[in-house]
Formats: structure tokens, C-alpha cells, sequence
């Protein structure tokens, strides 16, 4: 999960909070002081956590409570609220306008990966159907035009550069023409070990050529509180408009990027989670806090699912389990669009309850495990014995281990995985959500 210690510290706060007997002076004090040890220990700046802890006890204590919430709930409510201002506030996003070309332009020191974070872009709004380019301003830096036009390879999608030409201006006029039957192109630029007179001058010089009509900030979650200094010196010199935050899944002090960043007024607009092309999201703090607190963030779910299956294809499975025909073919496909949605552990952590389950990493490592070798059983099934799984004799499981590689006792576990779906499906075709919930709750405790 991202920010792991943060999120599994709040998360035990909230449960003290929800397990209390009474909500007194003496448990907001103890939770106030839990919640600033948790967010002091992912870097975040001593005065903006005093300043929240303030808020929280302020609006406890003076604001009246709603008549649909307990104490307990209100003060949870009021935590979430709290902590979602500290990273933003409301989602923006990036409002891609119709006239071509639409330029981003991505700015940072050196080492922030803009590279990596254009392709990672690229890939973001080809799935959404832009047509996207991208073009390499970066000549300070050896090799950097090479790397960028293999990530736009690996993202399917054009680029432009000049491996000889040493003037970034002089590049982008070169392809200036080229560019304007795109709808998207993502301009990378050169950075430096800190910001100075030359940096400084070089993105003047570009911002005037190619006016992009988007400055994204690129830094690394590592950072820390200077993320601040960065975003406000960035801002100073070349219009930045909102900020990237890279490699937000390797550390446990992301904590100060995030929050350093909105005190600058730079808001952050998407972050890197992972190091696969597919491994970038639109930052949206309330679903963010959500999922560090263990709430969930459906948002985020629904738009990795529409990435997975089309809608289409999502009513043809829907259509399918609510009539009770239920087979490994559905399972299958189930499966094949869960992969598609990314590891198991964070596609869970934005299912709304999920993430206050005790499920570890080695139970989710796993289940991921479960996961592959069920589908190479699957694949070494005949089309009958799919749609029909419930007809598969003993010899036929022998023969389906055999050219599977697996051992017939975990043949015989997807089919019992098989029944224990079949049996969900019932439940949810017989109008019981709430049943079902807690059957596959009770499932995650179990390994499945």
C-alpha cells in the first residue's frame, strides 16, 4: 500500500477511537497526540501538524453535532476532513482543451525521474483516447532523449527528438509544425542538482517558445518538507501549475512531499505509484485519505475497473451472473479483469472496508500466487469443462493437473473457489448485499 506505516498508524488510531466507550477530553488529547506522531513520521512539517491538531480539537469541541452521527463517528468524520484540507482539498485535475496541441510541460531538479513520469503520462491519456506526442527538450543530460523515446515506445505512442541539436528552443521549433495534429504533447526538459541562473533561464527560454498550456512540477516522494522550497522556487521562475510526485510507493516519508506541496499552493495533480507504465494516478486527497484510513477510495476503483473490462463487456458478465449461469468462463474473465486493475493489495485497499481488514502482506502474496496458478488450470481446461464445472470427473482433474503443472489438490481448490463464488452470486442475485459483504470479508480473514 502506499505510505504502508502511515496509513496502518491512523488506521489504529481510528479503531481506538471506534472501540472507545466514551469520547472525552482524555481520548481526543491521546488521539490528537497519535495522529501527530503518525504524520511526523512521514516527514511532515512540525508546525503544519500543530496547526491541524489545533483544528481538530478546535472544531471537536465548538461545532455543533450533526443528529446522524455519534461522537465516535463525528470525530472520525472531523480526523478525515481535517487530513484531506492538509493534502488539498477538493481533486483538480488537469482540463484538457480542444484546441491542438495541448502542451505539458514537465520541469524538475535532476533525478526527479520527468522522463519516466512522461511516459507514464503518455501512457495515462492514450488509454483515455487523446492522441498524445512527446517531445524531448532535455539535451543537458546524456542518453536523455534515448530514454524518452523508448518510454514512448513502451507507451505506444509518438516522439520527437534531436539526438545532436544542443539548443532545447531550437529543437522545439524543428518540430513545432509536426506537432499540431496532436491533441496532447508532453514536453520534457533538462534539470540540474539545484535550481540556478542557467536552469532558470533555460525554461524561460522554452516556456516563451512553446507557451505550454501546463507546468507540472516533478519530484520525488523522498524528499520530504523541502518539497516545499522546490515548489515555491519552481513557482518563482517557471509557472508552475501543479506538481508530480514520483516513486510515492518506495518510502514511508512521503508524508512532507504531500502535504509541503499544498502549503505552497501547488497542487498536486497526479502521483507515481509503482514503476510500471500503468502505475500513475490523478491525485484526489479525499480518496487518498481515504484509503489511508482504511475507508476506501471508490473513485479510484470504478476508474481502474472501467480501465479493465469495457462496459460492454462488464453488462455481458453482469447479465450472465444475474440469470445464475455461473460459470469458470465467468471466473476466468473475473479474474483476467482483477490483474488488469493491478497487485490484489491495492486494488483492496479502495474497496470502502477493505483496508481496516488484518489482512498481511503474505496472506495478499498469497492469494496473487492463488491467483496465476488458477488461471494456468483454467487455461489447460477444454471449452465443456469451463462452461460446465461441475461435471469434471476425477480422471479429468488428473489430466487438467497434469498439463497444468499444478498438483490435483489445487485443482480441486478452484473448483471449491468456483462453488464458494456461485454461492456469493446467488446471494447477490437474491438482492442481499449487506450478507454478501460480509461473506467475502469473512473470505479475505480466510485466504479465500
Amino acid at each position: 500500500m502506499v505510505l504502508d506505516s502511515l496509513g496502518s498508524s491512523l488506521k489504529s488510531t481510528l479503531k481506538k477511537i471506534a472501540s472507545a466507550v466514551l469520547v472525552d477530553d482524555s481520548l481526543l488529547d491521546e488521539s490528537i497526540k497519535e495522529i501527530q506522531r503518525s504524520l511526523l513520521s512521514a516527514d511532515c512539517d512540525v508546525q503544519l501538524v500543530l496547526d491541524l491538531s489545533e483544528r481538530i480539537k478546535k472544531r471537536f469541541k465548538e461545532e455543533k453535532a450533526p443528529a446522524i452521527l455519534s461522537q465516535k463517528e463525528r470525530l472520525v468524520n472531523i480526523v478525515y476532513e481535517e487530513l484531506t484540507s492538509l493534502l488539498g482539498g477538493e481533486k483538480e485535475e488537469i482540463k484538457i482543451e480542444k484546441r491542438k496541441p495541448f502542451k505539458i510541460m514537465l520541469v524538475g531538479l535532476f533525478g526527479a525521474g520527468k522522463t519516466t513520469a512522461a511516459g507514464k503520462l503518455a501512457f495515462y491519456y492514450k488509454k483515455r483516447g487523446y492522441k498524445v506526442a512527446m517531445l524531448g527538450l532535455d539535451t543537458f543530460r546524456p542518453k536523455a532523449r534515448e530514454q524518452l523515446k523508448q518510454n514512448a515506445d513502451n507507451s505506444g505512442v509518438d516522439c520527437f527528438i534531436d539526438v545532436k541539436e544542443k539548443n532545447p528552443v531550437k529543437v522545439y521549433n524543428k518540430f513545432k509544425n509536426d506537432l499540431s495534429s496532436y491533441d496532447i504533447v508532453l514536453i520534457d526538459t533538462a534539470g540540474r542538482n539545484a535550481l540556478d541562473k542557467e536552469l532558470i533561464k533555460e525554461l524561460r527560454d522554452i516556456n516563451d517558445a512553446a507557451s505550454p498550456n501546463e507546468t507540472l512540477l516533478v519530484i520525488t516522494a523522498d524528499i520530504g518538507k523541502s518539497a516545499r522550497e522546490q515548489a515555491e522556487a519552481f513557482a518563482d521562475n517557471s509557472n508552475i501549475r501543479g506538481v508530480m510526485i514520483t516513486k510515492l510507493d518506495g518510502t514511508a516519508k512521503a508524508g512532507g512531499a504531500l502535504a509541503a506541496c499544498t502549503v505552497a499552493k501547488a497542487k498536486i495533480k497526479f502521483v507515481g505509484v509503482g514503476e510500471k507504465k500503468e502505475d500513475l494516478e490523478s491525485f484526489n486527497p479525499k480518496g487518498f485519505v481515504g484509503r489511508l484510513l482504511g475507508m476506501g477510495d471508490l473513485e479510484a476503483l470504478l476508474e481502474k475497473a472501467s480501465e479493465a473490462v469495457s462496459e460492454e463487456d462488464a453488462k455481458d458478465i453482469q447479465k450472465r451472473m444475474l440469470s445464475g449461469k455461473f460459470n469458470l468462463v465467468d471466473l476466468y474473465e473475473q479474474m483476467s479483469a482483477m490483474r488488469k486493475m493491478g497487485p490484489l493489495s491495492k486494488v483492496l485497499e479502495m474497496v470502502p472496508g477493505m483496508g481496516q481488514l488484518n489482512i498481511s502482506k503474505d496472506q495478499l502474496q498469497v492469494q496473487e500466487e492463488k491467483l496465476k496458478k488458477w488461471r494456468h488450470i483454467m487455461d489447460s481446461m477444454t471449452k465443456k469443462e469451463l462452461e460446465n464445472p461441475d461435471e469434471i470427473s476425477v480422471s479429468r482433474i488428473e489430466r487438467i493437473a497434469k498439463g497444468s503443472g499444478a498438483s490435483t489438490a489445487e485443482v480441486r481448490e478452484l473448483l471449491k473457489q468456483y462453488e464458494k463464488s456461485k454461492k456469493m452470486i446467488k446471494l447477490l442475485k437474491g438482492g442481499d448485499p449487506e450478507r454478501l459483504m460480509k461473506k467475502f470479508q469473512g473470505a479475505m480473514k480466510r485466504g479465500f
